[in-house]
């Protein structure tokens, strides 16, 4: 049995931690992004390789394709992203708050996709973590406005992925759950370890026919 090679966008912390520590367990080549030298030297004693990457800086996030160069990962998985403001009407963001979101959650996926093309293996699996919070059809309240569009945008963004990479990766979309972690909180109703668990067997069941899908945790299509 071959080892697949995996790479974990964002994975100090959170959901990006757990796959990384569940791929690593199962014997997997992991690949870890974080932006910190205490979150790089986390990684590092888990067992993963690790990149210095902070996809919201140009310098950083331009700096990946050298860095991964001659790779060719089976799974690839963009965690990075914040939530900004919490708010539960329609609050108007500040500009400072408008750019961190938008340049971390949107423009960092639209920096690295790119990067990833030529380490991607055949067939490779490509997912990005958007969230039930960007759908459309779902919607039902205006609360957290500007992550709600910061994730729509990245499915939009991920949609397109799923086009230009048509033949060479299945790229989706995969909303976590609402899961326990500093940005779910800890009234949330998913462990981290049964989120990333679901993930990962959900990435492993993919067909080429999911290929540009919105799809929860489990698997089950979201509406955009």
């Amino acid at each position: 049995m071959t080892t697949s090679t995996v790479l974990i966008i964002g994975a100090s912390r959170g959901i990006g931690l757990a796959l990384a520590r569940q791929y690593l367990a199962e014997g997997a080549r992991v690949f870890a992004t974080a932006r910190s030298d205490a979150g790089l030297a986390a990684l590092r004693a888990e067992g993963a390789r690790v990149l210095k990457l902070d996809v919201a800086d140009a310098a950083s996030a331009s700096g990946l394709a050298w860095q991964i160069d001659g790779e060719a990962f089976d799974t690839v998985v963009v965690n990075a992203g914040v939530y900004g403001p919490q708010t539960s009407g329609l609050q108007t963001p500040t500009q400072d708050d408008f750019d961190q979101v938008m340049h971390t959650n949107v423009l960092g996926p639209m920096r690295v996709i790119p990067q990833l093309a030529d380490a991607l293996a055949p067939g490779a699996r490509l997912a990005v973590i958007s969230s039930r919070m960007a759908s459309l059809g779902l919607r039902s309240n205006p609360s957290g406005w500007l992550y709600r569009a910061s994730k729509a945008a990245l499915n939009s963004v991920l949609k397109d992925a799923s086009l230009g990479l048509a033949g060479q990766a299945i790229c989706v979309a995969l909303h976590p759950g609402w899961v326990r972690t500093d940005m779910g909180g800890a009234d949330a109703d998913l462990e981290v370890d049964d989120s990333a668990r679901d993930l990962r067997a959900t990435l492993a069941r993919l067909t080429p026919a999911d290929n540009g899908a919105f799809l929860n945790h489990d698997g089950q299509p979201l509406a955009w």
